[in-house]
């Protein structure tokens, strides 16, 4: 991106700011995006789908004394931005005042230093002949693998850059350039009855120079869908459930969610009150670390500063199976008697919610293999459906299919069944942990065993 046009977003972000203070605004906060995107989405082996966009917006946040509101705007001229002030300032005069609003203190703000890796030019330099060869040959590959795999969801190809400018009258001033890339098939297998299966697998980094083959991607697509044909349900029974990373990522995602400080604050989760208590077997370690760079590409969740411009970090959620931190931005900090762990994550409108970093349990010793062979029967679940999930009370039930487990073995697919339980029980039932961590988003798990559950089917 030319220096000019970074140059350019500062000074429209200041500019706004400076504007909203002359306005009579007690504090301000302006965030300037700009990003591109790009999808090509190819069906049996021709493109159906084709996009291509670029944007600009500015969001601005004001502080009338303890009252707050924020405004946004994608019209960038002269008399849009003057529009975009006068709107926060006057929505700031007849918004109800609150004692715990405000930025954070000026002692606070930072942000990491150095390369992080978090944008690579190589993702705008790939020519979009070559993208959407990408996602044909994907396709192409998982096709091929097998005489059942008859039809398909498509091969996709997805990039994204972003550029981001916050400014504060507090003299915070953050800017962040990010890039992404991927792809992934999806085929659709049939068995000799008729009936269908669909899944998928894909590939994503920061950089093109780190995707994996098209070809292997694709293979995989193809087993994983294969491997559910002639599913079945089974028998209403409680036995070891054990979740495949890209499920298991989903239930240590819900610890987040319950230690959440907004969630925290309005006493609506189960871990209201829990701090210092064990909530999990020893086993059990959690962590939000927004500071991760791995061979010099920054992480999924990786950043600078977090959506109010305090420095990232490394939070231990669950220690050995102590809750140790609930996660929060400057408002729910305010009102916990706390301080932030650096997790405010910010849009162009509305005020800071909370947002992870790189979200992650710590891996265990075993390998997965290691992990199945002691299982005498059990299910291994490869996907979940619904939003069966009560945080307030930890309630857990969610439709689910997989692979039935007969002594150490993945013996048949299973389908048409319901997962129950409770996350209290949940997390101090995960018996083994396996060493396949691997971040392929923000938040990432390896295979887990949950002792116990109930498995509702036939």
């Amino acid at each position: 991106m030319p220096t000019e046009t970074l140059t350019d977003l500062r000074t429209l972000a200041e500019s706004v700011l400076h504007r909203a203070l002359k306005s009579g605004a007690t504090d301000a906060e302006a965030v300037v995006y700009e990003g591109e995107e790009f999808s090509a989405l190819v069906r049996l082996g021709q493109v159906e789908t084709l996009k291509e966009s670029g944007s600009r917006a500015i969001g601005l946040r004001v502080f009338n004394g303890l009252r707050t509101a924020s405004t946004s705007s994608s019209d960038l001229s002269p008399e849009g931005l003057e529009k975009l002030v006068e709107g926060a300032i006057a929505l700031s005069k007849i918004t109800s005042e609150d004692p715990f609003i405000g930025l954070p203190d000026e002692s606070e703000f930072g942000q990491l230093e150095g390369n992080l890796g978090l944008y690579f030019e190589d993702v705008n330099d790939q020519p979009p002949a070559e993208r959407i060869e990408i996602a044909r040959r994907c396709e192409a590959a998982a096709m091929a693998y097998d005489t059942r795999i008859q039809n398909s969801g498509g091969g996709d190809f997805d990039t994204s850059t972003a550029h981001k400018i916050m400014v504060n009258s507090r003299g915070f001033v953050g800017e962040q350039r990010r890039s992404y890339c991927g792809f992934s098939a999806a085929p659709i297998a049939i068995d000799e009855s008729g009936r269908m299966q669909r899944n998928y697998w894909y590939s994503s980094s920061r950089t093109t120079s780190k995707l994996e083959s098209p070809e292997t991607i694709g293979i995989i697509a193809a087993q994983r869908t294969l491997r559910h044909l002639g599913a079945r349900p089974v028998k209403t029974q409680r036995v070891p459930v054990i979740f495949s990373p890209e499920i298991a990522r989903s239930i240590i995602g819900n610890l987040f969610e319950a230690a959440n400080g907004d969630a925290i604050y309005r006493h609506a989760t189960f871990l209201d009150g829990m701090l210092g208590e064990r909530i999990a077997g020893e086993n059990i370690t959690v962590i939000d670390d927004g500071t991760l760079v791995f061979d010099g590409i920054g992480g999924f969740g990786t950043s600078a500063f977090d959506g109010e411009g305090l420095p990232t970090r490394r939070t231990v959620l669950v220690e050995k199976g102590i809750l140790k931190n609930y996660v929060t931005n400057t408002y729910t900090a305010r009102k916990l008697g706390l301080k932030s762990t650096g997790n405010a994550s910010r849009g162009l409108a509305g005020n800071p919610g909370i947002g992870a970093g790189n979200f992650f349990i710590e891996p265990g010793q075993c390998t997965p293999e290691q992990l199945l062979a002691d299982v005498k029967t059990g299910l291994y679940v490869t996907e979940t459906m619904g939003f069966g999930v009560n945080l307030v009370t930890g309630d857990y039930s969610q439709g689910a299919s997989g692979l039935w487990i007969e002594n150490g073995e993945l013996t048949y697919p299973v389908e048409e069944i319901t997962i129950a339980g409770n996350l209290k029980d949940m997390y101090k039932n995960i018996s083994a942990i396996a060493n396949d961590l691997v971040f392929r988003s923000a938040s990432a798990a390896p295979t887990l065993r949950i002792e116990g559950m109930t498995i509702a089917g036939s």
